[in-house]
């Protein structure tokens, strides 16, 4: 049996840990508007705000850290993002009341799909799975779809983005957020040469051999990182990674795309997105949202007011 900590487990930490975990709490908090943080995010915060040692063995020090803090309750469990769990199945009402009242909440927050009418529709795609959700958070009120592959896609994924633009009644715009390092520019590149070359089918078009741009069609802008933002916002950095083949064609250091700090990503996140809005369609389309909700929430009143029989 494992003598590591199961459960809820208290934990005294060690004077120096201590102050460690009090530097957490407050990153946690300055950023806590943002969505929960991946322990690699709260990792950079610490290394750029605190001076905490920027190498591999502190981070792995501070995810175990992070996990006794959670289980001792010093840290709540909802604030670090660690993705792993794969959900199927399920669902169910517990009575007609639940789903009485579900339906009552769906009526109060109906929305028409923000993408609707503008004069391209957005996917964002990052390389990190667990930062997907708080780039969600960034973007969820132009109703964007943020998809992450944590790695290399493979070609079903790129066939699915290229049958979406072929359906799509707008041009699509494939914005992408990785490492700004040897892999994490290959992914965006190979994902959109591959999905670009099966657009170009689809539609009976031309795809650049580059960058997989398909014009009026698919449109791929890697948003985060680069090379100037690592120098703009002074990112922390590291040296290539010796055991990646693709490091012998790179040039300078690296950065993940976690060494961003949120508000920053937000930033550039968001910048990046609005570039593609028309708000005068976006102003049409919550008007007439407006206008739909309320007629939904009378007919559901109107029906609830009817005798039965």
């Amino acid at each position: 049996m494992s003598g590591r900590p199961k459960g809820y487990a208290p934990w005294n930490p060690a004077p120096e840990t201590l102050i460690v975990l009090a530097q957490v709490r407050e990153v946690l908090e300055e950023y806590a508007r943002y969505g929960a943080m991946t322990a690699r995010q709260v990792f950079y915060r610490l290394v750029g705000q605190h001076g905490f040692p920027k190498s591999e063995k502190a981070y792995k020090r501070l995810c175990e850290h992070l996990v006794r803090a959670r289980r001792a309750g010093l840290i709540p469990f909802h604030a670090i993002r660690d993705d792993g769990t794969t959900t199927l199945g399920g669902g169910g009402w517990s009575s007609p009341e639940s789903f009485w009242r579900s339906v009552r909440s769906a009526a109060e927050n109906f929305e028409l799909s923000h993408q609707d009418g503008q004069p391209e529709t957005v996917e964002l795609w990052c390389e990190a799975q667990m930062m997907a959700g708080m780039l969600a958070r960034m973007v969820s009120e132009w109703h964007v779809p943020v998809y992450s592959t944590g790695g290399f896609s493979s070609v079903t994924v790129t066939h699915e983005i290229a049958q979406r633009v072929a359906r799509a009644d707008a041009p699509t715009a494939f914005l992408h957020v990785g490492d700004h390092d040897p892999s994490g520019q290959s992914i965006f590149v190979s994902m959109a040469q591959d999905a670009g070359a099966f657009v170009a089918e689809l539609v009976g078009a031309l795809s650049d051999p580059a960058d997989g741009r398909v014009e009026g069609f698919f449109h791929p802008e890697r948003v985060a990182l680069t090379r100037s933002q690592v120098e703009e916002y002074d990112l922390d950095t590291a040296p290539p990674k010796s055991t990646d083949s693709r490091s012998k064609r790179w040039a300078g250091e690296t950065t993940q795309a976690e060494a961003m700090p949120p508000d920053l990503l937000q930033e550039v996140v968001r910048d990046a997105v609005y570039r593609h809005v028309d708000q005068f369609a976006l102003d049409l389309t919550l008007t007439r949202e407006r206008r739909q909700r309320e007629g939904i929430l009378e007919a559901l009143d109107g029906a609830a007011s009817t005798p039965e029989g």
